[in-house]
């Protein structure tokens, strides 16, 4: 199972802890140097990864099952991955942002032929645009994008927003939401086909807990 690092990683652990394939204290305090680890089931590990690398792993098959952001899977958008489960952890949303001075007005978004946006997201970015008619030039960054406005290196960034207060302490504003993002389990198409009974079980497990960890919050079976 690939397991992202981080934010995600922090939100869903004491789900994870209800489905009984937790991994140890180790993986999750982020001081270890593995990347690999046992679970509470001694049939299943999990590998720790960036979280834009959990689709990559679960695609190829380097992992059966895994847990991302419905931002990566919107991103890479993979043929070989099925996504069965919204686990309604992690919510943020995708947004376009800019210098807080600026005007923002949908009238002048129609009259631009192309704009310069700095985002990790090129996909997304440029299918939005697109949709609104006008060319991204994307500023590919991995980081700091909060930076690109100040410098220069673009107009405006899309980036993931939770409470929007790093915008604020960096001078931009939210001004779009692209899309609204929560936590999937994903499966390689091949193995469910090739262990359906396993990869079923496991789901399951996801299911149920998800049940008794919050009965306030339905679950949502995602098309994919």
């Amino acid at each position: 199972m690939a397991l992202p690092k981080g934010r995600i990683l922090k939100a869903i652990i004491p789900l994870m802890t209800h489905t009984g394939m937790a991994p140890p204290p180790e993986c999750l305090g982020g001081g270890s140097r593995k990347l690999r680890f046992p679970t509470q089931d001694p049939t299943i590990d999990v590998v720790q990864v960036r979280s834009f690398d959990v689709a990559t792993f679960v695609a190829s098959g380097g992992a059966q099952i895994g847990i991302c952001g419905a931002d990566v899977l919107a991103e890479f958008d993979y043929p070989e991955i099925y996504t069965p489960i919204d686990l309604r952890t992690g919510g943020c949303r995708i947004s376009v942002a800019q210098a807080e001075h600026l005007p923002h007005s949908p009238e002048e978004w129609r009259r631009w032929s192309e704009v310069r946006v700095a985002t990790k997201y090129p996909g997304i970015t440029r299918r939005f645009f697109a949709t609104r008619g006008i060319n991204a030039v994307i500023v590919h960054l991995h980081g700091a994008i909060e930076l690109a406005p100040i410098l220069g290196l673009s107009r405006l960034i899309v980036d993931l927003v939770d409470t929007g207060s790093t915008l604020r302490a960096n001078g931009l504003k939210e001004v779009e939401t692209i899309a609204y993002v929560t936590s999937r389990v994903i499966i390689n198409r091949t193995a469910l086909k090739t262990q359906p009974e396993r990869i079923e079980a496991i789901l399951s497990r996801f299911r149920q807990a998800l049940t008794t960890f919050s009965s306030t919050t339905p679950l949502q079976e995602a098309q994919g």
